[in-house]
């Protein structure tokens, strides 16, 4: 069978390359076509656009890229006429997926979208279009089968969170090797992960450094995204107990303690390595009033959202401040606190569905 795959972020070339090998396992003739990354692209097939050239967050960017953005759709169109593909792959990124998904359907393409986008959380509307332009949905979350089926009449597969594969599949880390080999002392560690994007970063990591005079038999250690070289962080780094480590985040959660987390796919990863955590958000102010009228969710971290309770602090705008951070901080190091905390993360890793939610999408789609 011939496959076109779209992915147009990191986390989608993570699972996109998931996907493939599980594909390629299962069928031996696979002939595949993607957008994606280099994750993808050390599987085989052929790459066709790299998700760098795709990537433009936020209203004014997006806005001043309009015709690069319309350049590479038409261009993807194109390619996939061309390709004549048995099944067309979308991963997540609805922006850009679900105009293709409306253009594959009406020439007859059998549209499987892996990842829905969270529709659940905002553009809700955006269900007319997926009931007409997809075939097959695939959701990672388990309140998502319900929120599909029950509200909206629309059937979908439930197939676990890739989440859970990709990291009990990575090299195992031996922890005084990783602190050795990071120059790092004995004392635990407490990993500071503030987002990616620079606005992001700015806002959240000199609170989150804030702590390091507070908890001096602890370690601070910045978890670097790789799309941030070590001199924007540098500027925020100016005591001694803390250290910074680039593109090493999971390695570094396998061996830390707690961890004060930017509201993201990483709150749900660092549950995933059961280390007890924090969840802090805040953006200016009038985003925040606008997000508070679009968005209408209990909790903002997957965490919370799956479990359909509190199992980690959220401290949201105003709530983000020093004193508050300090008293979280000195609960999650607690025995009791920390107990109480394993033991929800547990349950959400059972809800979550276990391993293999590549293997399943690769043989429904086959099938």
């Amino acid at each position: 069978m011939k496959y076109y795959i779209i992915s147009g972020e990191a986390s989608g070339d993570l699972h996109g390359a998931n996907l493939m090998k599980a594909i390629i396992e299962k069928d031996k003739q696979a002939e595949i076509r993607f957008w994606g990354g280099d994750l993808m692209q050390e599987v085989g097939g052929v790459m066709v656009k790299h998700y760098k050239e795709l990537a433009f967050m936020g209203f004014a960017e997006v806005v001043m890229n309009l015709r690069t953005i319309y350049k590479n759709i038409n261009v993807c169109k194109k390619d996939i006429l061309n390709f004549k593909p048995d099944a067309l792959i979308l991963i997540d990124y609805p922006g850009f997926n679900m105009r293709i998904a409306k253009f594959a359907k009406k020439e007859k393409i059998k549209v499987h979208y892996y990842i829905s986008p969270q529709i659940w959380a905002w553009k809700e509307n955006r269900i007319k279009q997926i009931k007409r332009d997809v075939d097959e949905m695939y959701v990672i979350l388990p309140f998502e089968k319900d929120f599909y089926e029950k509200k909206h009449n629309f059937p979908v597969h439930f197939v676990g969170h890739p989440l859970i594969d990709a990291i009990s599949n990575r090299k195992q880390v031996d922890e005084e090797t990783f602190k050795k080999e990071h120059h790092l002392s004995n004392k635990p560690i407490i990993a500071l992960l503030p987002g990616s994007r620079k606005q992001e970063i700015k806002k959240m990591l000199s609170m989150m450094l804030k702590m390091a005079d507070k908890f001096k038999d602890y370690q601070f250690v910045i978890a670097g995204a790789p799309s941030q070289d070590f001199k924007f962080y540098k500027q925020f780094i100016a005591k001694e107990n803390v250290k910074f480590i680039s593109n090493k985040t999971y390695d570094l959660l396998s061996v830390s303690y707690a961890a004060i987390v930017t509201s993201g796919t990483a709150t749900l990863e660092t549950a995933l390595f059961k280390v007890p955590e924090i969840v802090c958000y805040k953006t200016s102010w009038i985003s925040y009033q606008i997000g508070k009228r679009l968005i209408d969710l209990k909790y903002i971290s997957l965490v919370n959202l799956i479990m359909d309770k509190e199992v980690v602090k959220e401290l949201i705008q105003n709530e983000f401040n020093e004193k508050n951070l300090e008293k979280e901080l000195h609960k999650i190091l607690d025995g009791y606190q920390r107990a109480l905390i394993f033991l929800n993360y547990f349950d959400l890793e059972k809800k979550l569905g276990g391993k293999g939610a590549s293997k399943k999408v690769a043989e429904l789609i086959i099938s």
